[in-house]
């Protein structure tokens, strides 16, 4: 009968301790880091010229509900931006980013310094920003 006892307590203890422990939240992670890599990009560009910017959007970890979105800001020169998928994009307008790997294109129209900055967010609010400078180079050698 005293084994018994012994054994009912224990159970007991134990099983208090386990429910005590349990949380009945379960604890999803869903912004992962990310950052935005591009393979070398052209400096020097004439006007009509474009550059080619080489994506790819690295994740630390996926989360299926994650989206992506794209823009772009000019605050030097004038210029076109397009998605390898002949998307034009507008100054500071957000575009679907659905795909990891993707290329950009930027065409000079102008013949000043340019710049572009690129911001690569998603719905969590992290945000990953590049930026470009393109110098003009005149078709004109001195």
């Amino acid at each position: 009968m005293k084994k018994i006892k012994g054994f009912l307590m224990l159970a007991l203890v134990v099983a208090g301790t386990l429910l005590a422990a349990c949380d009945d939240e379960l604890d999803i992670k869903q912004a992962y880091a990310f950052r935005l890599e591009t393979m070398p990009v052209q400096t020097r560009i004439v006007r009509g010229e474009t550059a080619e910017i080489r994506c790819t959007l690295v994740r630390e970890g996926e989360y299926d509900g994650t989206r992506y979105t794209i823009r772009y800001f000019q605050p030097d020169g004038k210029g076109e931006l397009r998605m390898d998928d002949r998307t034009l994009f507008q100054p500071n307008d957000r575009y679907s980013l659905t795909r990891e790997v993707f290329r950009l294109y930027y065409t000079s129209v102008s013949s000043d310094q340019q710049t572009i900055d690129i911001y690569v967010e998603d719905n969590f609010g992290q945000c990953e920003q590049l930026s470009f400078r393109f110098n003009n180079e005149n078709e004109e050698k001195e």
